[in-house]
């Protein structure tokens, strides 16, 4: 595969939603990065993870789900570039904040002694209370009979009061009963930590060795933060305070002044505990937690001038979504009558979207949204301009919720299973549509797809979720001539077209696990039936089989048995040809 620039960069990412009072864990830890200007086909059973891992991208998961953990950071060019006024009231923001950190940089000196005071503040609150392995314990315990209560409580809500009162008086019973436990479990936990806390205060030679240790390391801690900063720190602080005002540039002056106070607080208490400021990826982390950083690059007498760090994973503002959804990422889903406003015509929903990014009069948009629906294939545009969705065929309506996608000319074109709801003809008419427009508009192609002769005909490379990770990952010859985890040979196997008469169509057995829960070992284990101990007990790593194809799977560690890939899919690529016409 020609060698692409990465566009978007996924690391480690994590996603969870809080449901009924339980956290399910939607992604875990998923790593991909994607090209500009491929298409990368997302697969996966329903439930695998393939829309959610897809909505963190646009800023559109539901209320309840949230990013815990990763990074997804998005690589362009005219977002990065940033230019802010540097007019007196800017320069006095920037001395103000350059001011404070030259202070705060006298806590860096004494980091390392400060860490070790509370080190050891915490080994006393934890003598005198729960011990960590305790205190893990006790929570596994509590969530164990929280969740069972939970459930419970999600099941007698499900009864008919007028029918089924025995069921809701049982299970009232037991959640009395799971209340109970867990009243009594907490009064445990708590008379272990009195009893602890007891013995410390009784044992008098710890305490005054505690408090001798605390004193020396407090006065040794005062000296080190009286020393000098030295020059190339406040150098360091100066480039700093103009990093903060470019990060806090772009909102309004109340907005502007909240947030810098915000991130000079992050950097003091990443100062005060020795974060590596001249680090990048740190320096990112500590901007992150309030705002985009923006890096500082150079300035004139009128500006200032950076480069904006753009992980989609932090956004915190509307207004930054704003920016980026419809305009560098679009999505076109699954059934276009949940895209359109059936009351508005077609052609003031495409001129809207021209108008609200482009910044350009009725009239351009106008003549923009007929070029955009000649584009698409729709006939007679002049005309059917001012008609309303419900005047559309299916297969019309995809074609202008396509146009609305394309009419910012995104980066990013994100395929939510957007041929399902249509006819076979009309299928393949959109898919065509989809690649053909792809190299006018030169934007890159995520195509979400449970319907693996898409992916055939569509995709370069291919991402094979399973419980909220990627399985396996290469490119399209790849996974379907010489795929590597089990997983994505039962998807395979599964395929209908490649079922042969008198037999029997495989089917994978089993269901996926529950994301409720942690998951031991390699998900897959429980409905894989070429699974070896080592799945049950640890999470396989990502092996690599060539440059641009790996498969998270123990059957590719060195010492594994050799296993042979199923029957049904051994020699497929005629089958291929001849189901999927590629």
């Amino acid at each position: 595969m020609e060698e692409r620039n990465v566009l978007l960069s996924i690391k480690d990412l994590q996603v969870k939603f809080r449901v009924r009072g339980r956290i399910l864990t939607a992604i875990r830890g998923i790593s991909l990065d994607i090209h500009e200007n491929e298409s990368i086909a997302i697969v996966g059973e329903s439930g695998s993870g393939k829309s959610v891992f897809t909505k963190t991208f646009a800023g559109m998961l539901d209320s309840n789900g949230f990013i815990s953990e990763g990074s997804i950071v998005f690589h362009d060019p005219e977002l990065a570039d940033t230019h802010v006024k540097l007019n007196s009231s800017a320069r006095t923001t920037i001395e103000a904040a350059r001011h404070k950190l030259d202070g705060y940089s006298r806590l860096e000196l004494g980091a390392a002694t400060l860490r070790e005071l509370r080190a050891l503040e915490r080994e006393k609150e934890e003598r005198g209370g729960l011990s960590d392995t305790e205190k893990a314990e006790a929570e596994k315990q509590m969530k164990e009979l929280a969740d069972q209560r939970t459930d419970l409580f999600n099941l007698k809500q499900t009864y008919d009061p007028s029918r089924e009162k025995e069921q809701i008086r049982e299970a009232a019973a037991r959640i009395r009963a799971l209340d109970q436990q867990i009243r009594e479990l907490g009064k445990a936990n708590e008379q272990k930590a009195r009893e602890h806390h007891r013995k410390m205060t009784s044992d008098a030679e710890y305490l005054k060795e505690y408090e001798e240790r605390r004193a020396r390391l407090r006065q040794k801690y005062e000296k080190e933060i009286a020393g000098e900063v030295s020059r190339e720190v406040l150098e360091r602080n100066r480039i700093l305070a103009k990093e903060i005002y470019l990060s806090v540039g772009r909102y309004g002056a109340v907005k502007r002044r909240q947030l810098t106070d915000r991130l000079c607080r992050a950097l003091r208490d990443a100062m005060e505990i020795g974060v590596d400021l001249s680090d990048e990826s740190q320096r990112n982390a500590v901007f992150d937690t309030v705002a985009f950083r923006v890096k500082y690059l150079d300035e004139t007498e009128e500006q200032l001038h950076g480069i904006c760090i753009l992980n989609l994973a932090k956004v915190q503002y509307a207004k930054d979504w704003g920016q980026i959804r419809g305009r560098k990422i679009a999505t076109v889903f699954q059934d276009p009558m949940t895209s359109l406003n059936p009351i508005i015509t077609i052609g003031k929903q495409i001129t809207s979207i021209i108008m609200k990014h482009q910044d350009c009069s009725e009239a351009e948009a106008r003549a923009k949204a007929l070029d955009l629906m000649h584009k698409v294939g729709i006939p007679n545009a002049e005309k059917r301009f001012d008609d309303y969705p419900f005047q559309y065929s299916g297969g019309m309506r995809q074609r202008i919720v396509i146009a609305i996608a394309l009419s910012c000319q995104p980066r990013i074109l994100i395929c939510d299973e957007p041929t399902t709801a249509l006819d076979v003809t009309i299928q393949a008419q959109i898919l065509k549509l989809i690649k053909d427009l792809q190299k006018e508009f030169n934007y890159t192609i995520v195509f979400i797809t449970h319907d693996l002769g898409v992916v055939a005909n569509i995709a370069d490379r291919v991402a094979v979720l399973y419980a909220g990770q990627v399985v396996e990952l290469g490119t399209v010859e790849e996974v379907f001539y010489d795929p590597r985890h089990p997983y994505t040979w039962a998807l395979l196997s599964s395929l209908p077209q490649l079922a042969r008469r008198n037999t029997t169509l495989y089917s994978i057995t089993g269901t996926p696990p529950s994301l409720y829960n942690k998951v031991t070992g390699d998900a897959f284990a429980p409905r894989n039936p070429y699974c070896m101990k080592i799945d049950t007990l640890a999470e396989p790593p990502m092996f690599q089989v060539s440059d641009t194809h790996f498969a998270k799977t123990w059957l590719l560690e060195p010492g594994a048995p050799r296993v042979e890939k199923p029957e049904a899919i051994q020699n497929i690529h005629e089958k291929l040809v001849e189901a999927f016409n590629i």
